[in-house]
């Protein structure tokens, strides 16, 4: 009966590139969120927060969506609001913040404020 409720498995090849490209997104932003601590039980509380590992992943996310946002097509938007809103909630995090066009990700995005 488990194999009812299991998805089909897919062969990578027959999964459109956007579709990849928005999972990584996604995974990319829920580790970020994580790591400013905004996804725990009290978020904003400062439990698990790690800004060193939540700038590598902002920055990596950023770098995705710059290189990709021609093929995300209608997902672009909302991809590149929730790096955006990432970006702020980091420098919201930081005790001093980094100075506009320094913060993670930005030397690809541009100053986040």
């Amino acid at each position: 009966m488990t194999d009812e409720l299991e998805p089909p498995v897919r062969d990578l090849a027959d999964i459109p590139a956007v579709e990849v490209i928005s999972r990584a997104a996604v995974m990319l932003m829920s580790s970020a969120a994580e790591k400013l601590g905004l996804a725990g039980e009290n978020p904003g509380s400062g439990e698990n927060v790690d800004l060193d590992e939540a700038r590598r992943v902002i920055t990596a996310l950023a770098g995705l969506v710059t290189a990709s946002v021609e093929y995300l097509g209608p997902h672009a938007g909302p991809i590149r609001e929730g790096l955006q809103a990432l970006q702020r909630a980091f420098r919201e995090a930081s005790s001093t913040p980094d100075a506009p066009g320094a913060g993670p990700g930005e030397k690809y995005t541009g100053p986040v404020y």
